[in-house]
């Protein structure tokens, strides 16, 4: 029996309450408009009356194709308080990517943003077969206008139904099988989300946020605890450094989240010498690895406002490098990932899941309450996975004297680039099928402007010669443009293992050779 005097308060009755406490305020701006804290909790209960009409069963799954917008945050809570479970379709990805996670999540309603993603969701809309409901942010030609939709639906008080038993999210990772992998959250385990950022990442008072990488993903995160501090979250659609820089002047930004190839391109910037940075007080990176050199130069002509965060899919936050932690007289702290947040406990394990000695290489593993509950479907991966009592991150790290930790490999494949993860099986299946490659394989090589790039070692069909740009095109259009290599190299053989296999340790120790591989 679910205990209710010691039941957390879901994410979004939480949200209900920030904005109830500064109705006032502007909750959301972008560059054609504004919506106030109590405008917010209007059409929140607005949307949240349409979908109750549909009738669905609680828990069933609604998915979100959306660019940065209020209202399509406002319709993932609306869904959430409905006892709905919401999940996020990377805005980035490929259209198999996408309906294979509709189809795996068995999606019941899909939500789309028509003016960024009109026939993307069209051509979901058509193939994803369990569909019971399509909705739009604006007119498409197909579904139903959502906007539309509330305006003649009239006023509705939005209403906490869920309890922290019900499920809330169902966010996709990648996999080591080539598939993604839904991380499942019951809103038992997204209750102490937010409370655990603010007690350890340094937003500031009536925060003035500005979300420019997708709020599907970790920019979302920073939402709810804005609003928390009062703050307003500013919302731009994409990466223009143009728009970025004007908007942080113009706007008085004083919180953001960058991953690391944003911050380079704003350095590459002429006009960021003349631009009035001195409101920003934060900004959150991670994701992928920085450049030591260029993190140096972002304090030295940003300022001392840059602190890393650390985590991943099946448990955020997990370890953040705060603002002082960047001191250029201890460079050293640059290559760490963090320090442990206070809500999570963090051990560096061996094998065997026992504890390695300080500065040991071990893997990290973490507990918290806000640990993904399993991942959806996949039983022995989550075994293996959520062993123990712990979440076996799959990093390799070891941790100094005073806690700090290091990241020294991934103990799967993974290659992190311009802040999206991507595992080489997956573009390796797709290189494999052209008629002209023999064999092939990815690995990730250190790279000044997207942490990693990922690298196409190939070996041709005898007799024929296949075209590099071809072959790019062809993961381009098959995975989307994260997972296109930047580079094909044509070699004669790959390094084998005793046992058959291709030796990537082998492959990446030329290109790594001196070098620190580590993860922001």
């Amino acid at each position: 029996m679910p205990d209710p005097l010691h039941a957390s308060s879901p994410a979004c009755a939480q949200t209900l309450r920030a904005l109830s406490r500064y109705p006032d305020r502007i909750a959301f701006a972008w560059p054609e408009g504004s919506l106030s804290y109590r405008g917010a909790i209007d059409l929140i209960g607005r949307i949240q009356g349409v979908f109750m009409r549909l009738g669905l069963e609680p828990g069933a799954r609604v998915a979100f194709l959306t660019a940065n917008r209020a209202d399509s945050w406002c319709a993932g809570v609306a869904a959430q308080l409905a006892r709905l479970c919401i999940t996020w379709l990377h805005p980035l990805g490929s259209l198999e990517d996408q309906l294979f996670q509709l189809e795996d999540s068995e999606a019941e309603m899909l939500v789309v943003d028509a003016a960024a993603f009109r026939d993307r969701g069209g051509e979901l809309a058509a193939k994803a077969g369990r569909l019971k409901a399509v909705f739009n942010m604006g007119p498409a030609g197909y579904g139903v206008d959502l906007l539309a939709a509330v305006e003649s639906a009239g006023h509705a008080s939005a209403q906490c139904l869920a309890g922290s038993d019900d499920l809330a999210t169902l966010n996709y990772t990648g996999g080591t099988t080539g598939k993604s992998k839904g991380a499942l959250r019951y809103h038992r385990e997204n209750a102490g989300a937010a409370g655990a950022i603010l007690a350890d990442f340094e937003i500031p008072e009536a925060a003035r946020y500005l979300t420019v990488a997708p709020i599907s993903h970790v920019a979302g995160t920073k939402v709810l605890p804005t609003l928390m501090r009062g703050g307003t979250v500013h919302m731009l659609k994409g990466f223009d450094p143009e728009a970025v820089l004007s908007t942080i002047a113009r706007e008085r930004i004083n919180f953001t989240l960058f991953v690391p190839t944003m911050i380079y391109v704003l350095l590459d910037q002429p006009v960021l010498g003349k631009t009035d940075l001195s409101s920003l007080e934060l900004v959150l990176y991670g994701a992928s690895a920085m450049s030591p050199s260029r993190l140096l130069e972002g304090i030295e002509r940003i300022g001392p406002v840059f602190s890393q965060l650390y985590g991943q899919t099946e448990c955020y936050p997990v370890s953040v490098l705060r603002k002082a932690d960047h001191d250029p007289q201890r460079p050293e702290l640059f290559l760490s990932c963090g320090f442990p947040i206070a809500a999570c406990e963090v051990k560096i394990l061996d094998d065997n899941d026992q504890e390695v000695k300080t500065g040991e290489a071990g893997e990290i593993c973490v507990r918290a309450p806000h640990v993904m509950a399993e991942y959806w479907k996949r039983p022995d991966i989550t075994a293996e996975t959520l062993k123990n009592g712990w979440v076996h991150t799959g990093d390799i790290a070891r941790q100094d004297e005073r806690g700090y930790m290091f990241i020294l490999d991934r103990k799967k494949d993974m290659i992190v680039t311009g802040g999206f993860n991507i595992f080489p099986r997956e573009v390796e299946d797709v290189l494999s099928q052209h008629a002209d490659v023999a064999m092939v394989a990815v690995v990730g090589i250190p790279d000044e402007k997207w942490g990693e790039a990922v690298t196409a070692i190939v070996v041709r069909r005898e007799g024929t010669n296949p075209n590099p740009d071809e072959l790019i095109n062809l993961v381009k259009t098959r995975k989307g443009s994260a997972h296109a290599p930047k580079q094909i190299q044509f070699v004669k053989q790959l390094p084998m293992t005793g046992v058959g296999k291709v030796d990537k340790k082998v492959l990446r120790a030329g290109f790594w050779s001196g070098r620190d591989r580590m993860v922001g």
